[in-house]
């Protein structure tokens, strides 16, 4: 975050800004907020998204108070932010990525977010980065980075959760070093073995309901699941904890509702999107489109404090309910606009 010496006489804040993505439903960009704020200019609105350096870390030191701390489930994934028509050589945060959603490679921005959910099942973006090919970092780079960073700040999941693109050996030995249990889908040719000697393919396996525990080649012991999705071929997932007796007791339904737990952050990124504004922006600069994500993260940690506190029955009602007043007022407003104009025509057709 940037240190201020003085007091700022800014026209536009954080505090703004946030609230302007939860607002507006639809338009973007600097010109929009200054004309529902007629006394911020939109270079008012420019300067702060230039100016500002805020850091992951100021999101999690905000919600910190908010959350228990010790004992929840950090989910780990990504997500594209789509911008179809900005240009890759004038912002060097767009590029190329393959999205999940198109199922191709798109144009766009590569959102990757640590998401808690604690005892309370409250849930909160808790890390976060945007992609840069400048840094040279994977993604599972990021992912050991964010989780290195999240337990130096004070929090003590007790499972992590990702899916297969994160089940890589090395992630899966940097969790285990760290004693931390894990919940991880893997690719169907990942070699396991049942006697830690004849190893084979997981989709070769028999698996029953209950699950199997297996040998993953150069891991160690996990137990394996299987599940089968409509319309998909079958995934797998490994569950590990720290005590190796509890990873064998580990049962379907406590891997149903740890995989259930982790389907959140799929909701999480689909909620940033329809509702935070984050792919709105109309900056190319790197340090703007930045502050412009902070923001929106930050947005969407409001809605659901506001749901965990039952101001709101669930993210989508802030805004369902904001524009029920002024579109109840149009409509009235027009019916009865037709019904003066009836009336004026009848009486007309009597006389």
């Amino acid at each position: 975050m940037r240190e201020i010496t003085k007091p700022s006489t800014a026209k536009c804040n954080l505090d703004t800004y946030t609230l302007f993505l939860l607002a507006e439903p639809k338009y973007a960009g600097c010109n929009r907020l200054s004309e529902i704020l007629k006394h911020v200019s939109h270079d008012s609105v420019n300067r702060f998204l230039l100016r500002e350096r805020y850091q992951p870390k100021d999101l999690f030191e905000e919600i910190k108070p908010h959350i228990q701390l010790v004992g929840g489930t950090l989910s780990c994934d990504d997500t594209v932010i789509d911008k179809p028509y900005s240009e890759p050589n004038l912002a060097e945060l767009i590029g190329y990525f393959w999205s999940g959603k198109h199922h191709r490679i798109v144009k766009g921005l590569h959102l990757i977010t640590l998401y808690y959910t604690d005892a309370s099942a409250k849930s909160i973006p808790v890390n976060y980065r945007i992609y840069d090919k400048r840094e040279g970092l994977t993604k599972n780079d990021y992912f050991r980075v964010m989780i290195t960073e999240v337990l130096a700040w004070g929090l003590q999941p007790e499972t992590v959760t990702g899916d297969a693109w994160y089940s890589a050996l090395e992630n899966l030995k940097f969790l285990k070093n760290r004693e931390v249990g894990f919940l991880m889908g893997i690719a169907k040719n990942r070699k396991v073995s049942t006697d830690g000697k004849n190893y084979t393919q997981v989709q070769n396996l028999e698996i029953p309901d209950q699950g199997l525990v297996i040998h993953l080649k150069n891991f160690g012991r996990v137990k394996v699941f299987r599940r089968i999705f409509k319309n998909e071929a079958e995934r797998y997932y490994i569950t590990y904890l720290p005590n190796s007796d509890a990873t064998e007791q580990v049962s379907r339904q406590e891997f149903n509702e740890s995989h259930s737990i982790h389907w959140g952050i799929e909701c999480y990124h689909r909620a940033l999107k329809q509702l935070c504004g984050v792919s709105r922006f109309m900056v190319r600069t790197s340090e703007a489109i930045k502050t412009h994500i902070f923001c929106s993260i930050r947005a969407f940690t409001k809605l659901e404090l506001m749901r965990a506190e039952e101001l709101i029955e669930n993210w989508y009602e802030l805004q369902k309910n904001l524009y029920l007043q002024v579109a109840r007022e149009f409509i009235l407003e027009h019916l009865q606009q037709k019904l003066e104009v009836n009336l004026h025509n009848q009486s007309f057709v009597n006389a």
